[in-house]
């Protein structure tokens, strides 16, 4: 999960809305093809691969032509739409994380797919994951459909665990983490571990360890839990004060990502914690894939979510309709196989299991295997009543924590106080 950044983007919206219905825009290019654009916010080999799928369906038909706009990042894509749709200026497809998707839903901002879905019999809703699928599914109407399914996971140097005695066991708990970070420290002069920046990793680890978001009556928010609180002093004190693991930060996009991939394909840190989706980059010669630890006193319960592709509302109808046929090709059963055997990324169809290229994949490549057993277990992606508002004080909170060695108590009191203003309001 990265950031989150919402609060910008409702004024936007909701002056989109009393505007118009229609962007206005022209789709027909000089060849009579439909043209569209559609928006995603990845780089690297998943940029490519995007790429490249769009020339596939670009080259299977003669009526719709696509146009691939990669942005920074999933934030970055966020708010480009929302100043796009305040502008009556938006792509015909976008690709969402859950909690902003549901938000721009439940706003109106983002088109029904039902009509379509009804109307297309080779399109087959019970063929995705339906964890997956339902996330797009909000008062009956479906706003979006699943892309891929993502969770975070491990990855480790085999060569550093085997000439250290160390077995991937040590991976099952946090505690084991701790200790095995300490040994690769102490004899190898390296980082034990990287969690990844932001708050999300931190975020897994108090799911693990028993943490809630909120109260069952959904009147307070419980972030300043000891759950929660144990679970990210935990992390601060191995990256401060320990100095067994360490956290890259800042830059442009995905560039703290990527440095932390670097830091651990170089050898300056033997393992990190890292999307599902980072399979594509990473060498499985010298890396191994593990799930998530849970604690000694709990199992793991880790996030998993699927990252949605969804349809503005004040797109055309001429361009809705081509989003949609765009959708139908980008999330087909081989597509899926394809991409998730490209990316690491879960295949948000089950179907996808049964391409045989993806089954001869999956007996030479296991890693492939290990988001999937990991999303049997994990925690649903949390829904945020006050429309993104927590989540952005635990951003603000884990930078306190892994960023400037704020203790997790004092860090998330202060989330605490900022959400729960947040959710009186919406409660109001």
């Amino acid at each position: 999960m990265k950031k989150i950044k919402q609060l910008t983007g409702i004024i936007l919206i909701v002056i989109a809305l009393l505007v118009g219905c229609s962007s206005g825009e022209k789709t027909a290019n000089k060849d009579g093809k439909i043209e569209i654009e559609f928006w995603y916010g990845l780089g690297g080999k998943l940029g490519e691969n995007v790429e490249k799928t769009i020339a596939e369906f670009n080259e299977a038909q003669d009526k719709i032509k696509v146009i691939g706009v990669a942005q920074g990042d999933y934030d970055e894509t966020l708010q480009k739409l929302q100043a796009g749709i305040a502008a009556k200026k938006v792509p015909a497809v976008v690709l969402l994380e859950n909690d902003p998707m549901n938000n721009l839903a439940k706003k109106g901002a983002l088109a029904s797919m039902s009509d379509y879905i009804e109307k297309d019999k080779e399109f087959k809703p019970e063929e995705f994951v339906s964890a997956f699928y339902n996330q797009g599914t909000i008062d009956g109407e479906q706003y979006s459909i699943p892309f891929y399914g993502t969770t975070q996971v491990m990855y480790f140097r085999k060569d550093i665990f085997e000439e250290l005695g160390l077995l991937p066991d040590a991976l099952k708990t946090w505690e084991g983490v701790a200790e095995a970070s300490q040994t690769i420290k102490e004899k190898k002069g390296i980082y034990g571990w990287e969690p990844m920046w932001g708050s999300g990793n931190l975020i897994d680890a108090a799911l693990s360890r028993g943490a809630k978001y909120i109260s069952e009556d959904g009147k307070e928010v419980l972030i300043d839990s000891p759950e929660w609180v144990e679970a990210w002093e935990f992390f601060r004190k191995a990256i401060h004060e320990e100095k067994t693991m360490a956290i890259q930060h800042g830059g442009q996009g995905w560039e703290y990502w990527y440095k932390t991939i670097d830091d651990v394909m170089q050898g300056r840190a033997a393992g990190y914690t890292g999307s599902s989706g980072d399979q594509g980059d990473l060498d499985f010669e010298i890396i191994a894939a593990h799930p998530q630890p849970g604690w000694e006193s709990h199992d793991a319960a880790p996030h998993a979510a699927a990252h949605m592709v969804a349809i503005p509302a004040i797109a055309s109808e001429e361009a809705q309709a081509a989003g949609f046929e765009w959708i139908s090709f980008f999330t087909s059963a081989e597509k899926a196989a394809e991409w998730s055997m490209n990316s690491g990324y879960i295949a948000a169809r089950t179907t996808a299991q049964d391409v045989p290229a993806f089954k001869q994949f999956a007996e030479k490549n296991p890693q492939i295997l290990v988001p999937l057993q990991q999303a049997q277990t994990a925690t649903p992606p949390f829904v945020d009543p006050t429309g993104g508002k927590i989540y952005d004080a635990l951003s603000k909170a884990a930078d306190k924590v892994e960023i400037q060695g704020i203790p997790a108590s004092q860090a998330l009191k202060e989330a605490k106080e900022e959400a729960q203003r947040a959710l009186d309001e919406v409660n109001k």
